[in-house]
C-alpha cells in the first residue's frame, strides 16, 4: 500500500482529473483591469519562449514532500522523475500522460488534453477564450495568475506563481474538484538546451508479453 499511495500521489502532480459533474455551476471570471491583461500578454509571451527546459522540483501534496527532476519540451512533452525512495515516474508525449511506480510494476495512462497541465504544454499558450482566468494577484514581486478550461473547469484548477522583475515561473499548484491542492515548486532551471527525444517516449518499463 505504500508504493500505491507514493503512485497516487505523484498522479496529482499535475495531472489527475476530477470527474465531471452534471451541472456544475457556471465559472466566474476574475476582473481584469488593463494593466493585469498587459501582464497576461506578457506571461504568454514568456511562456511561449521556452521550447526547452529542464530542472529540480519540489512537490507538496496531503502524501508529504517528494523531490525530483524535471524536464520540459513545448510543445506536450514534459517528465518528471522522482528521488528514490520515491518509485515514480510521470511522462507526457504531446497525447497522453503517463505515470508508473517501478516498485509495484503499475501504468496508468490518460489524455493530456483533458488535463490542467495542457495549459502550460500548449502550443501556443494564451489567455483565449478556451481558458478562464479566474484569479489575478499582484503582491510586490509576484504574480499569481488560477486558470480552468472554460469548456471544463471541473477538470481543476491550475495556478502559476511567477516572479514579476524578471518574470520567471516559480511554481504552479493543481486543485481538483475535492479540494485537494499538489503544489510544485521550481528550482535551479536551465532554458533552451538539446533534449533527448528519447526522455519523452513512452516504452512500457515493465516488458510485459
Amino acid at each position: 500500500m505504500t508504493g500505491l499511495r507514493r503512485a497516487f500521489g505523484a498522479a496529482l502532480l499535475l495531472f489527475l482529473l476530477a470527474p465531471a459533474v452534471a451541472g456544475a455551476a457556471p465559472i466566474a471570471a476574475a476582473a481584469l483591469s488593463a494593466e493585469d491583461s498587459a501582464t497576461l500578454q506578457r506571461i504568454a509571451l514568456y511562456l511561449n519562449g521556452i521550447r526547452t527546459m529542464t530542472g529540480r522540483f519540489q512537490q507538496t501534496a496531503s502524501g508529504g514532500v517528494s523531490t525530483g527532476r524535471v524536464w520540459i519540451a513545448r510543445p506536450g512533452r514534459m517528465r518528471f522523475e522522482y528521488d528514490p525512495p520515491n518509485p515514480t515516474v510521470v511522462l507526457a508525449d504531446m497525447f497522453y500522460v503517463y505515470y508508473w511506480d517501478n516498485e509495484l510494476k503499475q501504468t496508468q495512462q490518460i489524455s493530456l488534453k483533458s488535463t490542467p497541465a495542457w495549459f502550460l504544454l500548449r502550443d501556443p499558450i494564451g489567455f483565449t477564450a478556451d481558458v478562464t482566468v479566474t484569479r489575478f494577484e499582484r503582491s510586490g514581486n509576484v504574480i499569481r495568475v488560477s486558470v480552468v478550461e472554460t469548456a471544463q473547469p471541473e477538470a481543476g484548477t491550475l495556478t502559476m506563481v511567477f516572479t514579476e522583475n524578471p518574470l520567471i515561473l516559480q511554481q504552479w499548484n493543481v486543485v481538483d474538484q475535492q479540494g485537494k491542492a499538489t503544489t510544485v515548486a521550481l528550482h535551479d532551471l536551465q532554458f533552451g538546451m538539446a533534449l533527448d527525444p528519447k526522455l519523452f517516449q513512452y516504452q512500457d518499463p515493465f516488458h510485459r508479453q
